[in-house]
């Protein structure tokens, strides 16, 4: 048996992995599968199986990284931050962020809200963004398909975290105590709208709630409450660039005719919108 055990189990197997001694970077199951940390400390599950979705690029993971570390979306992982509380107050928490990106809101939830205690998986398909992530204090971060089985054993986890991500409600189910709490957050239909159109960016969907509480309900995940967050951003040439390249639309915008757009825009008061929405297991 591994020496030191975590909460992740085997992609392959579905057995508990472990590491294989107390100084080791590598994990193991019983079965003799290893994955081995990558030098930046975090763990591609997808080695030999890949993915059918395109991972967010070095320059989109740290165009992210500029825009959240000027504390633009710092309202947001306050809210994240007060819902913790308010559900789990007290307690030593684990917690899987499934599409945890650079590990921002992750962060701050742990930072705010838990001591030094706890246990944190963070999955995303990009590796750049993992980087990043696996630099949290007691957290394994995982390159991982989201849309695939979760890596962590059922009922592991007392809080879910869903940002801007994929939505994955039967395992989010199965992965989660029954005590737990998914949190989803997904822009308003008015997020960004100063800038979505000029800057070629993707627009939100009208009637996110109503789909995503029928989507998780036929899961048996019901909904609990939803807090809206709506605040005016005054962002320059350089946070405009970095919010339309760091989001999905990255994937297709030049770099170049990007920064053609923002420097004719200027200056912009921008709306950051959100809905924070609370689900959890059916009693």
């Amino acid at each position: 048996m591994p020496m030191r055990k975590t909460t992740v189990i085997c992609p392959v197997c579905d057995q508990p992995l472990g590491y294989k001694d107390e100084a080791s970077k590598t994990l193991l199951c019983d079965s003799g599968h290893r994955f081995d940390a990558a030098k930046q400390g975090y763990f591609n599950f997808l080695t030999g199986k890949g993915t059918n979705f395109l991972e967010d690029t070095s320059a989109m993971v740290q165009a992210r990284d500029a825009f959240q570390s000027r504390g633009h979306y710092a309202p947001l992982a306050r809210k994240l931050s007060e819902l913790v509380q308010r559900y789990h107050a007290g307690t030593t928490l684990d917690v899987l962020d499934a599409g945890a990106g650079t590990g921002y809101y992750l962060k701050e939830i742990l930072d705010l809200t838990m001591p030094a205690s706890h246990d944190a998986l963070a999955l995303d398909i990009s590796r750049y963004a993992m980087r990043r992530a696996a630099k949290l204090p007691n957290t394994v971060a995982l390159v991982w398909d989201v849309w695939r089985k979760l890596p962590t054993a059922d009922a592991s986890r007392d809080i879910v975290l869903n940002c801007f991500a994929p939505h994955n409600p039967s395992e989010f189910h199965r992965v989660l105590r029954p005590s737990g709490t998914c949190i989803v957050v997904t822009g308003q239909p008015n997020h960004l709208n100063e800038v979505i159109e000029p800057l070629g960016m993707l627009s939100v969907a009208e009637g996110k709630l109503a789909a995503l509480q029928e989507k998780f309900a036929a899961e048996e995940l019901m909904h609990s409450e939803t807090e809206y967050l709506s605040y005016q951003m005054e962002l320059g040439s350089e946070d405009l660039y970095n919010l339309a390249f760091m989001g999905p639309a990255g994937h297709h915008l030049s770099p170049e005719t990007l920064r053609g757009k923002v420097q004719s825009l200027g200056q912009q008061l921008v709306t950051a919108s959100f809905g924070v929405h609370v689900f959890i297991p059916k009693r």
